[in-house]
């Protein structure tokens, strides 16, 4: 039993924003903003725990997310990380993608290495199917996530 709360812990889920802002009840929007999902196509890292798990389900018709592997995890910092330069010592950082990536998987934080906690990608190619729940469409928890990272770079 304790061997599945370790492997849960060092799941890394990524949380993509695709609805907009427009008739968002205010608990939702408050639990987006909690997310740091704060526009259309922006998205964040987050541990898997429980707590996490209840927000991003609260939120599902909302967002996509799903488990990042660590191929697109690498090619998400080397395209779309961008440094903090809000503090004196970040503003000679040099990103390293795959350092930063085995650093994001062993349980450490953007901001440790300084970089911004979020991403914001493009429109995917192709287009998206964004009102339709997961077997269909891309919202809630989506196998494909990866792939759909991708597409969004």
């Amino acid at each position: 039993m304790s061997e599945k709360k370790t492997e849960n812990s060092k799941e890394l889920i990524i949380a993509i924003r695709i609805s907009g802002m427009v008739k968002v009840r205010k608990e939702i929007a408050n639990t987006l903003e909690r997310l740091r999902l704060r526009r259309k196509y922006s998205a964040v890292l987050i541990k898997s725990n429980r707590n996490a798990l209840g927000m991003l389900e609260k939120v599902k018709h909302y967002i996509s997310y799903g488990i990042i592997d660590k191929g697109t995890l690498v090619e998400l910092i080397k395209q779309r990380a961008v440094v903090d330069k809000s503090k004196e010592e970040n503003k000679k950082i040099k990103i390293e993608p795959e350092k930063n990536a085995d650093g994001l998987l062993k349980g450490k934080k953007l901001s440790d290495f300084g970089l911004k906690a979020f991403f914001r990608l493009h429109p995917p190619r192709g287009g998206i199917k964004s009102k339709l729940p997961s077997p269909k469409g891309v919202l809630g928890k989506n196998k494909k996530i990866n792939e759909l990272v991708r597409r969004m770079l």
